[in-house]
């Protein structure tokens, strides 16, 4: 009777270590395949199960929608310097302005092309008509001239509007085709292909005083996109 109790104690001891077992591997899992790494599940991660859920994040926003909320801003500035341009003037027409833009911008690349002082000191700053007038005079001390014909204005965008003081400053966005071709005293082109026309994109800033009586613009800053 004695030598039951030790026997007893073996068997209650091996109940409790089974008992603690099963919990823990309920608890834990069982890796399948005698303790190696499931690489099975492994690759269904990492190849994107549809039961992996992936928490919203505005990293992976498209690009097609980070471009939409960028013209959406941009286009809300535009319209405030827009509106307050207005305010100052209140003959102010946004497409009566594109309209007057596009010829001006029709006007003064022919103008600068054929060195027409006159239409360029009507149309440009003092400072913009300098920098034309010191092209123009460099370019005529080569012996070169310029052609240039303006096939088509593709397109003529206001992309910035503001009011600076008095002044109102609109920048135009102006896609066109355009052939330029410079050629030498004879005749032999220097630079372009008279017949290939180019893409051009330009930038162009006019301005006036909002709150003269002289309607008109002037050009004050050109640019090129960067």
């Amino acid at each position: 009777m004695g030598e039951g109790f030790p026997f007893l104690d073996i068997v209650l001891f091996a109940m409790v270590a089974a008992f603690i077992i099963l919990r823990l591997r309920g608890v834990l899992g069982r890796r399948p395949g005698n303790g190696r790494p499931n690489y099975d599940a492994l690759s269904r991660r990492q190849q994107g199960d549809e039961n992996v859920i992936t928490l919203p994040d505005r990293a992976q926003d498209s690009p097609e929608e980070s471009d939409q909320e960028y013209e959406a801003e941009e286009e809300a500035v535009v319209g405030a310097g827009l509106r307050d341009i207005r305010a100052a003037d209140n003959q102010f027409s946004p497409d009566e302005f594109l309209q007057g833009a596009r010829a001006a911008y029709e006007m003064i690349v022919t103008a600068y092309a054929v060195a027409d002082d006159a239409v360029l000191q009507q149309l440009l700053s003092d400072e913009v008509y300098e920098n034309f007038a010191g092209a123009i005079q460099e370019r005529i001390s080569m012996g070169h001239t310029l052609e240039t014909t303006l096939l088509a204005i593709r397109s003529a965008d206001i992309v910035e509007a503001r009011l600076a003081g008095d002044t109102a400053e609109v920048t135009v966005k102006f896609v066109s085709d355009v052939i330029n071709v410079t050629r030498e005293e004879d005749g032999t082109v220097v630079s372009g292909d008279p017949d290939m026309a180019q893409d051009v994109t330009d930038f162009w800033t006019f301005a006036r005083n909002a709150r003269s009586s002289d309607p008109n613009w002037q050009l004050v800053e050109t640019r090129s996109p960067q």
